[in-house]
């Protein structure tokens, strides 16, 4: 093998090694990201039975929609949130579309209660989600095909990227500027 050969071969070594590191890095970060999910999830499926409370924000007294939603995340990843629905669903980060909705997320919905976003979940998988759905009633499960959840389905949002991070404050790596390197003589 020529020199020219044996630093194209070095050099094409060094880039696959430098590519599966950061595939490794992505798959640990998507699986953080999982479990940061499968964590909101489940508390919040310790709720369900939880009665509803216009305005509530614990279990002791009862939750509403968005209470139910910043009891979960403070308590899980000890994240405040917005307190209502409408303000949840103005946070910065992804729009997650409906078929690309994973466990944690928050689903937004148009009731007609009042104008715009009036009601807030978290989704759970396999299109259920938990929710405090009004007076009278207590937290529970549903799904986003019945037909009036799928009629009145607004929007969705991935509030963690990573673990206890607000998607709002993530950046890549892209996003960060370079700073110029200098070699030692």
């Amino acid at each position: 093998m020529d020199p020219t050969q044996a630093a194209f071969a070095a050099r094409a070594k060094h880039a696959a090694r430098a590519t599966s590191a950061l595939h490794r890095k992505q798959a640990t970060a998507q699986a953080a990201t999982r479990n940061v999910g499968a964590q909101v999830a489940t508390r919040a499926m310790d709720l369900v039975g939880t009665p509803y409370r216009y305005g509530g924000t614990n279990p002791q007294n009862g939750l509403d929609c968005s209470g139910l939603v910043n009891y979960v995340y403070r308590d899980v990843h000890n994240v405040k949130l917005p307190r209502t629905s409408r303000e949840l669903s103005q946070l910065k980060g992804p729009k997650v579309a409906r078929g690309d909705l994973k466990a944690g997320d928050l689903v937004f919905f148009k009731t007609g209660q009042r104008s715009g976003i009036d009601h807030v979940a978290i989704y759970l998988g396999n299109d259920r989600f938990v929710h405090a759905p009004r007076s009278g009633e207590s937290v529970r499960v549903d799904h986003l095909s019945k037909p009036y959840w799928t009629k009145r389905f607004a929007s969705a949002k991935r509030v963690l990227q990573q673990p206890t991070t607000l998607a709002a404050e993530t950046t890549s790596v892209a996003d960060k500027p370079r700073t110029k390197r200098t070699r030692k003589s």
